[in-house]
């Protein structure tokens, strides 16, 4: 029994070692990760001053960023748990607002490219989705960003305990947490003509990321919180196969489907959608309709 015992302990004593020396393999890659540096060059856009391009801009932001950074855009608390926190940035200019040192080129690269001005990924923050805006949608962006009223409001830097960083090299927070790193920095996607086209609605979706949620090919899948519910499939082999443009844009009004259903706001973000035009609402319908009809992908 006492041999049996010491075996046992020594084997017990072997995994240790071993999930030990993991974890901190783990923890160091994480920290590899977070460290990169990226001297991009940052091509300067055009930021315009006129009240049409700013209420453009502002249409952009309310659809695409309020989410994460709060209605007033003075960000907060985007995830908390014993293991880590993050924090969305205050984009305004305010006490502890980015808003009060980002500089146009700041703007840009943060947006663009997910790059900090110390040239450090940003965590969390889709630019790799925000990287199809063109520069003129991107300029009226930044230039609403510019005019947003202050807040003080100071946020924490990201901090990730050892069991954080250990999670994060395993890639259990997916490849969004270091976006830099998924971005073609060099390469610009096309830009289509504004319309009520199918290229233009995979522009405007391509920008808004529904890929993180409906799969790279929008047949379904599920974003990487583990919480979250399966996101449907929108190609015509899925739930709009019978809907018409106008059911697709009372669905982004209202989160009410023809087929009586109510969209969770939290799962399906329509109350920040439906800042999008009945034009641009319509051309989303139009590429979702182009697309072939795939059968629903189970995540």
């Amino acid at each position: 029994m006492k041999k049996f015992l010491k075996w046992f302990g020594l084997i017990l004593l072997g995994l240790v070692v071993i999930i030990s020396i993991i974890f901190f393999v783990l923890a160091r890659k994480a920290e590899t990760m977070t460290s990169v540096v990226y001297d991009l060059t940052v091509e300067p856009v055009l930021i315009p001053e006129d009240a049409e391009s700013i209420a453009a801009g502002e249409h952009w932001v309310k659809a695409n960023c309020i989410g994460c950074h709060n209605p007033d855009l003075s960000g907060g608390v985007f995830f908390e748990t014993p293991f880590a926190y993050l924090d969305a940035s205050n984009l305004t200019s305010g006490k502890g607002g980015v808003g009060a040192v980002y500089t146009d080129l700041d703007w840009v690269r943060a947006l663009r490219h997910g790059v900090n001005p110390g040239k450090r990924s940003l965590m969390i923050m889709p630019s790799n989705y925000y990287w199809h805006f063109n520069d003129e949608d991107l300029g009226d962006i930044v230039a609403y960003l510019k005019s947003l009223p202050p807040v003080d409001k100071v946020v924490r830097e990201p901090s990730f305990n050892l069991l954080g960083k250990a999670m994060t090299g395993a890639g259990i927070f997916g490849d969004q947490l270091t976006v830099a790193k998924n971005i073609r920095h060099d390469e610009r996607p096309p830009a289509p003509a504004v319309g009520m086209t199918a290229e233009y609605g995979r522009y405007l979706l391509s920008a808004t990321g529904c890929q993180d949620c409906h799969g790279q090919d929008l047949s379904g899948g599920k974003s990487a919180d583990p919480a979250a519910m399966a996101a449907p499939n929108l190609t015509p082999g899925g739930v709009l196969k019978n809907w018409q443009t106008a059911d697709f844009i009372e669905a982004i009004r209202t989160g009410m489907t023809p087929e009586g259903l109510y969209l969770d706001p939290v799962e399906m973000p329509w109350e920040h959608y439906k800042y999008y035009s009945d034009d641009e609402l319509s051309a989303f319908f139009v590429y979702l309709q182009s697309l072939p009809a795939l059968e629903t992908t189970v995540p």
